[in-house]
């Protein structure tokens, strides 16, 4: 089963590829300068920064590549090689390096470069949910390598955001709602919508992209035991029953399932993880409890990678990143 994306090669996307090094396992665009968010003028979407994010095999080897081609685009942290700048990416924060505020082409863009590895755990385990989280929501893939590991994680992490959605949602639902729920797992807990982001956000990039959204996720609907999906009337039945919230419960990512533990479990105790799982699948709090789970890994990685940013962008950059993030906001 191959990722149902959405694949968009524009001249502009290929411009901007070329001028970086083209040992890429996957690259996609994604964000407000992607796809239209509700409010938003195709005016304005023009205007917005474009984000990227490039998985890479071998950081280091992509770094010195990179900052022979694009050494401006760096911080002060160039000046200590591509060696120290990998062992930052993958050691701290979201193992993710971004360069913000970069001029390409016209347009102002910001990339991250993961490692393949890293990208793969995050998207099988939702070790921190950051750049998986980013692919529960439509993206412009541009590069997708034909590593049937990277490609099974891509679907898994898919499966996984359906999964944890139907915890958190009643027996009965539409398309929409399920949608909004996806959209939203990866701001829970993150301290950016309480400071900085637009508290509309998630009902902005879902109101006009249902589409997309049906795109990506309905092989995966249709093909789920656990619910009654009828896409011509888009809605869904569910199973709640202690027994079907069970094996939904069984099926989550393995950082998400420890979350969970940790919170239901005293300390001392030291039950296995299926134990406390059959016994949150018959607490009527089930859904609080794995919308927690999911809060407290965001807003760890959240968190971690926002300090980051300050170091990998320079501090007048990231206070120009922050500024920009504002105005798009308010604008």
């Amino acid at each position: 089963m191959t990722l149902p994306a959405l694949h968009n090669t524009s001249v502009l996307y290929r411009r901007i590829l070329s001028q970086f090094p083209q040992d890429i396992s996957l690259a996609f665009a994604y964000g407000s300068g992607v796809f239209k968010q509700h409010g938003t003028s195709q005016g304005q979407m023009e205007k917005n920064m474009l984000d990227f994010v490039f998985a890479v095999d071998d950081p280091v080897t992509w770094h010195t590549m990179n900052l022979l081609q694009n050494r401006k685009h760096y911080s002060i942290l160039k000046l200590l090689g591509p060696t120290v700048i990998s062992s930052i990416q993958n050691d701290h924060g979201a193992s993710v390096y971004y360069n913000t505020l970069v001029p390409v082409d016209g347009r102002i863009i910001k990339y991250g470069v993961i490692s393949t590895d890293s990208l793969i755990d995050d998207l099988i385990h939702w070790k921190t949910m950051y750049v998986a989280g980013r692919l529960h929501k439509p993206v412009r893939l541009l590069v997708q390598s034909e590593s049937r590991k990277l490609r099974a994680a891509l679907v898994a992490n898919l499966k996984s955001a359906v999964t944890a959605s139907f915890l958190m949602l009643p027996e009965s639902f539409t398309e929409e709602d399920l949608f909004l729920q996806i959209a939203g797992l990866s701001y829970a807990g993150d301290f950016r919508m309480v400071i900085g982001e637009d508290k509309s956000k998630v009902a902005n990039i879902v109101k006009d992209n249902i589409q997309h959204f049906r795109i990506l996720y309905s092989n995966i609907l249709r093909d789920c035991p656990q619910v009654v999906y009828k896409p011509h009337q888009g809605k869904l039945e569910v199973d709640k029953s202690p027994e079907g919230q069970f094996t939904q419960l069984m099926a989550l990512p393995r950082t998400l399932q420890q979350r969970i533990t940790k919170l239901v479990d005293p300390p001392g105790k030291n039950r296995d993880v299926e134990e406390i799982l059959l016994q949150v699948a018959q607490d009527p709090d089930c859904g609080t409890v794995v919308q927690q789970g999911i809060s407290s890994i965001v807003k760890s990685s959240s968190i971690t990678q926002s300090i980051k940013g300050i170091v990998t962008a320079g501090k007048k950059s990231y206070i120009m990143y922050c500024v920009l993030c504002l105005c798009v906001r308010h604008s």
